[in-house]
């Protein structure tokens, strides 16, 4: 069955990780999507889903540019005559100890993960309101909602404000049939995730990557798909009565009291 037949998605940080696992899903149950990423991929990612018969489109913009946003949010509405959904899945991640967290990391981390939400928004809920109808997913994190690490303060305090933002705009909009909800990753496999296990031991990446998928409780990472398939159901009618919510998706992962502990009862 296709969940979300003729809708109409937006989804940010389109070109590869999450926001691609998203745009597919939505796309295999008869959404149209409007790819939105800042690398030139997303056309590229747009025309792999056009070959698989679905309706995709693509817009190269970076969610900092509020004016470029709204511009191409609008030219979404005019080809499409309305928005439906908005999965803002873009989001950067890299790590570094508070006392190295200049103004200008700080400025872009904000910028991207949080303003960019923010900007997205702005851009698509006048259309909701317009049409009586919308479903927004936001990207947060477990990181900064529920567990830390260190050299994880920017990218926490960032993914603790999406969640409360999150629920700020459920409660503005839920008498105007709008919901907003989030989902909450933990460690899923991705570019990014790849790129940072590079990044922490280049002459090893996948001892890091292995390791860390071997403390899960399900004994691996998530996929992108599955992170579409938590949006698909925040997106269809199968979540009509939920809004401010954040679903958390990790395995299993912020379950233990000691994670990776190896503790196991004695009988």
């Amino acid at each position: 069955m296709a969940r979300v037949n003729g809708k109409i998605a937006i989804v940010t940080g389109g070109a590869m990780g999450m926001g691609n696992g998203c745009a597919t899903v939505l796309a295999r149950n008869g959404a149209k999507v409007a790819l939105m990423d800042r690398s030139d991929t997303v056309h590229a990612a747009a025309d792999t889903l056009c070959k698989e018969g679905y309706e995709v489109i693509a817009y190269q913009v970076d969610v900092r540019d509020a004016a470029k946003l709204k511009e191409y949010y609008d030219d979404v509405a005019k080809k499409f005559g309305k928005i439906d959904i908005l999965v803002n899945a873009a989001g950067i991640g890299p790590q570094r100890t508070f006392l190295n967290v200049d103004d200008e990391f700080l400025d872009n981390y904000m910028a991207i993960n949080f303003r960019g939400i923010w900007n997205s928004c702005k851009a698509a809920v006048p259309h909701m309101l317009k049409n009586g109808y919308g479903k927004i997913v936001n990207f947060a994190s477990v990181t900064g909602v529920l567990v830390v690490d260190p050299g994880m303060t920017a990218y926490a305090a960032t993914k603790g404000a999406i969640m409360a933002f999150t629920k700020a705009l459920a409660i503005e909009f839920a008498s105007r049939n709008i919901t907003v909800n989030a989902i909450l990753p933990g460690v899923v496999d991705t570019p990014m995730m790849r790129n940072t296990c590079k990044d922490t031991c280049p002459e090893d990446p996948d001892s890091i990557f292995n390791a860390i998928a071997a403390q899960v409780p399900m004994g691996r990472m998530g996929t992108a798909e599955e992170a579409g398939r938590v949006a698909l159901f925040l997106a269809s009618e199968d979540s009509s009565y939920i809004t401010g919510i954040g679903i958390v998706f990790d395995g299993g992962n912020t379950i233990p009291e000691t994670p990776g502990s190896g503790w196991e009862p004695n009988e």
